[in-house]
């Protein structure tokens, strides 16, 4: 061989053996690769599928959260008596007794139940029709028929001046002990009737 020139390939080598040279282009072969090709759009569409989800969870938590609703209210934030009238007793009650009726009114929120209704007296008793415990709707009232029955003159007052119920309320949100001042009516005919149960009140 003689002068100077590149070197031409020999027999059995090609051009691309050169380092400086890029192998030829074209997908890689063997089974990987060949089961990617095959199912290549199956996962290009499970990708998106799942990047779609991930961002919709995203978007999902991150969402303006609504403010819980007020809890109820209390039942004697909601519940007023009022006082009616006096009324002649029950047939069959014990001597000495009388009725004053009440009404009973439930402006909102769930039911209430009245589980008692009492009085401060220590000489009086008391029972109600209906009997307690019992369940009022909001927005709706009831008429409760309350008969006290004076079972020691000497602990009743000579006049009752500012007399009030005692009621238990329950609703969903407490139960509570309440104490309800029915009025110069009340306080009036209350007094009247202990005069009439005992006769005399004077000490």
């Amino acid at each position: 061989m003689s002068g100077v020139g590149p070197v031409e390939p020999g027999e059995g080598t090609h051009a691309w053996d050169d380092p400086g040279a890029s192998p030829p282009s074209g997908p890689p072969h063997g089974r990987l690769a060949q089961l990617y090709d095959r199912h290549r759009p199956a996962l290009l569409a499970a990708t998106a599928v799942a990047a779609l989800l991930a961002g919709g969870g995203y978007l999902y938590a991150t969402r303006p959260q609504k403010p819980p609703p007020p809890p109820p209210p209390y039942p004697s934030q909601v519940v007023s008596v009022t006082y009616l009238a006096a009324r002649p007793a029950p047939r069959g009650a014990p001597p000495r007794s009388f009725t004053l009726s009440v009404l009973l009114s439930v402006e909102s929120g769930p039911p209430v139940t009245v589980t008692r209704i009492a009085q401060p007296y220590a000489g009086l008793s008391v029972a109600s029709a209906p009997l307690p415990p019992f369940r009022t709707n909001a927005g709706a009232t009831r008429k409760i028929a309350i008969t006290m029955r004076v079972t020691e003159c000497g602990k009743v007052p000579e006049n009752a001046g500012l007399p009030f119920l005692d009621v238990t309320l329950r609703n969903t949100r407490a139960m509570e002990d309440h104490s309800y001042i029915l009025g110069s009516r009340y306080a009036h005919d209350l007094s009247v009737a202990l005069h009439v149960a005992c006769g005399n009140l004077s000490r």
